[in-house]
């Protein structure tokens, strides 16, 4: 929480960096009673229609008493934001609460300079956030009719307005709540502004190198020389103090004396420099930075502290920054043509877009991309990724044209929440191949806000999968499976025909496609490569064309012993041919030979002559790389082919009675501590989301067990409130089938003198229900995925094996049928050793309802369902524990923000 003087706290996250229509960054944040004088600067600054549309009158100037009253803010019943740019104030927003205290009216002003960037919707975001959490739900504004932008902010939100005209002036009305509509809206928005941030930086008008040398083998002159000799078509200027001349032509001795505007800027100085050469660069409008010099996050705590002011600084005055420690960025686009990285020539032009996180991996997978001949459209190397991430790339590849397939390398994830959206719609049009490092993990990268992980590394696996993600282990795995996505069209089934002039490397092949999942439909191993060119030729075309037309093969691997008759790129050639003719994939193994991409230049020209650059092919020196490889894609094209259901809505979830009562239940809970609920709360909670949990009751005496049995129906069961035994049947912690008073009695003295050895614990009676398959689910809040459910079988399947499934919502009806197939103890839910099938049905919509409750209420920190017993017809839960607390904001939410 920040404290102001004078003034109440407010969550530290409603100060965020945010990233505008165009591109370009602001910070917001609340208003403090220090911002008189800038909020008066910004007022005298707008026209007399600006300041008539705000206030229904002209005043030149904000009175003292004005002045106190927009600035002294309590943070709860009258808030106000301001998004400040280089520390100059643009826009300012505001609510005040109303009479009735579910109900604010809202109010914007927004520089005359700055209109058009998207800051009006930026800051109505982050006001209907914050008031929903201080219990308003409605936001009211009075606009005059000819101030049609406020209109349109308003009524572009996504938001269910009522408008009413009454003495000229228009009253708006609208509930807050996030809908459908307005977060489509907000992501659109989203996606649009970090698209175009990146858009700018891979393709900039002009770029000035800071820090280019004169000296051969420095980061500046050779960054400087890779621009020039790349060919980049926009302007390009070195900057260097020291010299007059540099790589050939004039260096100016510093940015500001540059003759023309300049869109990007590449740092290579010493990192004590950077501060004073990020000021320069932000005085004359550079738009983004990319930050070669290292001495940050690999320099420990100090390191960190000079990243994170990189970021304010450059950020402050509207610039996105590139590393620190990046190797540079490439853009293969004839029109731009950059290669203004650290590789000395630029790549061949394809459709595989790369990013990189680290710098150190980031020459891995520039170098593997390379050796294999791999045509890229793009290549971004993010450093110790301070600011562009990975996130950030997606948005930008979803709309690239030039881009058809991605690969990623990341070290962490800062924000998995919106790394899932975001890699799941782009996988629906472009693979997306994630590598993962060894220490991946639910982390932030160097240098941002700690946040502790809550969820099993598994989450992050299910997470990826629902999302469609392709993930490797291995820049090398990565770099097999994009030779395929990159070139080949995606199979429409798992069935291979195997092909081989060697019988027994033919076997190996199909012995290890079942492995993968994939079908061997036939094995074609009647290939003459020893008949001479022409009829090798013709007769290993002949038979690709039979099988490639056949409709029960998808795919062909040829796991092929160049001859002398017949050489490797002449096979390539048939190979690469008949798969543009058939539009199947087809990869290649040769032995002896690097992995590669063969470009067959003029191999298709029907007159031998040297025509344009025919299709690639796959081409692999393992046959095992080669069928993992497309073992992967063909996963991706079935999950791509795949309907993915609908988001699941239950019917009967009291989204809104649940949130009063939570916050009925959180009234009296301080600050960041958790509550465990009752039973009975517990159970007036879930109920509210449909789900009923079977009742039970604590007894002190026979008595009270009895009239408590009477109550709840017999026959009955006894447990112990012990967590070690109460599912423990073997130790003496339960006892079943009590049909009557008696034989309850009896059984509460037999059992308290079997529990006496563990201890005291209470002992609780509950309804016997039918028997079924003992279930489990859980739900946490996790502080970087969000939500994250998981079911299991009970008892050693989950506590020994770890047989959960794991799935972050929300979730699709196809998420949901997956999830309870997910364990692989689930077999046992079908019908197992002679017992009949569980209501799998019944364990989907309680599945479905969990979800949406921990989706929808982020104060909920964990449910468990232990047992849930699933029976032929429906289930029910026996025993349920739930925690609320205050919760933290989530980092995929209902307003825009960076991650800091």
């Amino acid at each position: 929480m920040v404290d102001q003087p004078g003034a109440s706290v407010y969550p530290e996250y409603w100060e965020a960096d945010v990233v505008l229509r165009d591109g370009g960054t602001a910070h917001l944040r609340p208003i403090s009673p220090e911002d008189a004088d800038a909020l008066q600067a910004f007022h005298t600054a707008q026209s007399e229609t600006s300041i008539y549309m705000r206030f229904f009158s002209f005043k030149s100037r904000l009175s003292s008493k004005e002045l106190r009253r927009f600035t002294e803010v309590d943070h709860k019943d009258r808030v106000a934001f301001v998004i400040t740019i280089g520390g100059e104030i643009v826009g300012v927003g505001r609510y005040d609460r109303l009479d009735d205290p579910t109900e604010a009216e809202v109010a914007f002003n927004i520089s005359d300079v700055q209109q058009g960037r998207g800051i009006g919707s930026i800051l109505l975001e982050h006001l209907a956030a914050a008031a929903r959490e201080n219990g308003i739900r409605r936001f009211t504004a009075e606009v005059l009719p000819e101030n049609r932008k406020m209109l349109r902010v308003f009524a572009d939100a996504g938001y269910e307005l009522v408008r009413k005209f009454d003495d000229g002036v228009v009253s708006v009305e609208f509930n807050i709540d996030p809908t459908e509509k307005s977060l489509a809206v907000m992501e659109s928005r989203e996606h649009r502004a970090e698209a175009r941030s990146v858009r700018d930086l891979l393709a900039p008008s002009s770029i000035a190198v800071v820090g280019a040398s004169r000296r051969w083998g420095t980061v500046g002159h050779q960054l400087l020389e890779h621009i020039l000799e790349g060919g980049f078509t926009g302007a390009v200027y070195a900057v260097n103090p020291e010299a007059f001349e540099v790589a050939g032509m004039k260096s100016f001795a510093r940015i500001a004396d540059v003759p023309g505007p300049v869109q990007l800027a590449i740092i290579a100085v010493p990192y004590e420099e950077v501060p004073k050469v990020v000021d320069e660069c932000g005085a004359v409008g550079v738009k983004g930075l990319v930050v070669a010099t290292a001495g940050y996050a690999d320099d420990g705590e100090r390191g960190l502290r000079r990243q994170r002011e990189l970021v304010r600084q450059a950020r402050s005055y509207g610039m996105r920054v590139i590393g620190p420690e990046s190797l540079g960025i490439v853009n293969t686009n004839p029109e731009v043509s950059l290669n203004a990285s650290m590789a000395p020539s630029l790549p061949r032009r394809g459709g595989l877009g790369l990013f990189s996180q680290s710098a150190a991996i980031g020459v891995s997978v520039y170098a593997a991309a390379s050796r294999r001949g791999l045509g890229l459209s793009s290549f971004l190397s993010a450093g110790n990724r301070a600011d562009i991430s990975g996130n950030d790339v997606m948005q930008f590849w979803e709309d690239d044209p030039d881009t058809v397939a991605v690969g990623l390398y990341l070290e962490s994830i800062g924000n998995p929440r919106k790394f899932s959206r975001l890699a799941r719609r782009l996988s629906r049009s472009k693979p997306v191949i994630v590598a993962k490092s060894d220490v991946t993990g639910l982390r932030l990268p160097p240098g941002h806000v700690v946040r502790t992980t809550l969820a099993p590394v598994a989450a992050l696996d299910a997470m990826m999968r629902q999302a469609g993600v392709i993930a490797v282990e291995t820049i090398e795995q990565l770099m097999d499976i994009a030779q395929i996505v990159s070139s080949q069209p995606l199979p429409k089934g798992p069935a291979l025909a195997v092909y081989s002039n060697s019988a027994a490397f033919g076997k190996v092949v199909a012995d290890n496609a079942a492995p993968h999942g994939l079908i061997v439909d036939r094995i074609v191993t009647d290939v003459d490569l020893d008949a001479g060119m022409s009829a090798a030729r013709e007769g290993l075309r002949r038979s690709l064309r039979e099988n490639l037309a056949d409709d029960s093969v998808h795919a062909v691997v040829a796991a092929m012993v160049p001859s002398r008759s017949l050489t490797m790129d002449a096979i390539a050639g048939v190979l690469a041919e008949c798969a543009a003719e058939a539009g199947k994939p087809v990869v290649a193994a040769f032995t002896g030979i690097l992995d590669t991409s063969v470009q067959l230049d003029g191999l298709l020209a029907p007159d031998g002559e040297s025509g344009e650059p025919g299709p690639s092919l796959p081409c692999y020196s393992s046959a095992g790389s080669a069928v993992a490889a497309l073992a992967a894609v063909v996963r991706y094209a079935k999950w791509l082919d795949r309907d993915q259901g609908m988001f699941v809505e239950p019917a009967g979830c009291d989204r809104e009675g649940t949130r009063e009562h939570i916050e009925r239940l959180l009234s009296s809970v301080p600050g960041e501590q958790l509550v465990r609920l009752d039973d009975g709360e517990s159970a007036a909670l879930l109920s509210r989301y449909g789900i009923p949990v079977v009742p039970s009751a604590v007894f002190e005496s026979d008595d009270e067990a009895v009239a408590a049995a009477e109550r709840l129906g017999w026959p009955v069961v006894l447990k112990t409130t012990d967590p070690a035994l109460r599912h423990r049947l073997d130790l003496g912690g339960v006892r079943l089938d009590i049909e009557d008073a008696d034989s309850l009695r009896r059984n509460i003295a037999q059992m308290r003198r079997v529990l006496e050895p563990y201890g005291s614990s209470a002992i609780e009676v509950q309804a016997m229900v039918s028997v079924g398959q003992a279930c489990t689910f859980r739900a946490i809040e996790d502080p970087l995925l969000g939500p994250v459910v998981s079911f299991g079988l009970a008892g050693d399947a989950v506590n020994l094996l770890d047989d959960w499934a794991h799935r972050v919502p929300p979730l699709s009806s196809t998420d949901l049928h997956d999830f309870i197939r997910a364990p692989r103890a689930s077999l046992k839910l079908f019908g197992y050793q002679g017992l009949p099938a569980v209501d799998v049905a019944a364990l989907e919509d309680l599945g479905a309802r969990l979800v949406r409750l921990k989706d929808e209420h982020p104060e909920i920190a964990l449910v468990e369902f232990n047992p849930v017993l699933a029976g032929t017809r429906g289930v029910k839960i026996l025993a349920a524990e739930v925690w609320i607390g205050n919760a933290a904001q989530r980092t995929d939410s209902a307003r825009r923000a960076m991650l800091s």
